[in-house]
C-alpha cells in the first residue's frame, strides 16, 4: 500500500522515542544558528507519531537509516544516510538531520511521499523507495 498525499499535506510520520527527544533537543539547540531548519524540525517532530520506548517501525525512517529515496520529478533515485551534523559528508552520502531533505526524510515510511523545500526556494517531492535499519542492516523496500 502506498501512502502517498497530494498537494502539501503532509504524510503522517513515525519516530521513536529516543529519536523524539534528541530531535526534539537538537532543535531547540539549533534555534539560533539555523532558525529555518530548526523551526521545520520542530513542526516534523511535534506532528510526529511516537513510539513506546524500545520499539520501533522497520520501515520507518529514523536516525542513522540508509534511505534509498526518489525524486518525483526527475525519476532519479539516491541513497543517502541520515545522521547528526557532527556526522555529516555529503562525499560518503551522509546528510545531516538539520538540512532541509533530512528534515524530510524523517519518520517516512516505505511508499510515502513528501514535499520539500530546498534552501533555495525550489520545492521537491521525494518518494522513499526502501530502508535499511541502521541495527542489523536489513533492507525494508516497497
Amino acid at each position: 500500500m502506498t501512502n502517498r498525499t497530494s498537494g502539501g499535506a503532509k504524510p503522517r510520520i513515525t519516530l521513536t522515542a529516543i529519536d523524539h527527544e534528541k530531535l526534539t533537543q537538537l532543535a531547540i539547540a539549533a534555534t539560533n544558528t539555523f532558525p529555518d531548519v530548526a523551526a521545520e524540525l520542530a513542526d516534523e517532530v511535534a506532528r510526529a507519531r511516537v513510539l513506546a520506548k524500545g520499539r520501533q517501525l522497520a520501515d520507518a525512517v529514523r536516525m542513522g537509516s540508509e534511505v534509498l529515496f526518489q525524486d518525483e520529478v526527475t525519476g532519479k533515485t539516491t541513497t543517502v544516510t541520515l545522521v547528526y551534523p557532527p556526522e555529516a559528508d555529503i562525499a560518503q552520502g551522509k546528510i545531516s538531520i538539520l538540512t532541509p531533505i533530512g528534515t524530510a526524510l524523517i519518520g517516512l515510511s516505505v511508499g510515502q511521499s513528501i514535499n520539500w523545500t530546498t534552501r533555495s526556494g525550489d520545492v521537491k517531492r521525494l518518494t522513499v523507495q526502501a530502508v535499511r535499519d541502521p541495527a542489523d542492516g536489513s533492507p525494508q523496500s516497497a
